[in-house]
């Protein structure tokens, strides 16, 4: 299967995330890195935005699900984020997200958390299509 990655780079946005009581007095700048895979198969038409899947949609879906409410956790939001691609987008096949808090600490540039899903892969029952034959 010939694949296409769509990459968004660098998305910033204010969150309001955090355990601690500072960070649920204010929003939080956030650095996110997201990486889908889709399937390439379908031949692209230059004119015809409906030939690919059209990356607006994926940043708008970022952006809401990052700034709906509050999360105490980065592991929490990079697995909504995920969710919500997966569940949002029949296209992507895999996805990878990178949310990084860049004030988290003085003495480092982030704190980041990654992970990839990917949609689940039909399975064929092999026992359906076998045939036996009696003698």
């Amino acid at each position: 299967m010939n694949t296409r990655t769509i990459l968004l780079q660098g998305l910033r946005l204010q969150a309001s995330i955090g355990m601690l009581a500072h960070e649920r007095l204010a929003r939080q700048p956030l650095s996110v890195d997201a990486w889908f895979e889709v399937c390439a198969e379908t031949p692209v038409d230059d004119h015809d935005l409906a030939t690919v899947l059209d990356y607006r949609l994926l940043r708008d879906a970022l952006i809401q699900e990052m700034t709906q409410g509050h999360v105490d956790l980065l592991e929490t939001l990079v697995q909504r984020c995920l969710r919500r691609i997966l569940d949002g987008f029949p296209d992507v096949l895999q996805a990878r997200i990178r949310i990084c808090k860049p004030n988290a600490f003085d003495d480092c540039d982030a704190v980041c958390i990654e992970q990839a899903s990917e949609r689940p892969r039909p399975t064929h029952d092999l026992s359906s299509t076998h045939t036996t034959t009696e003698n």
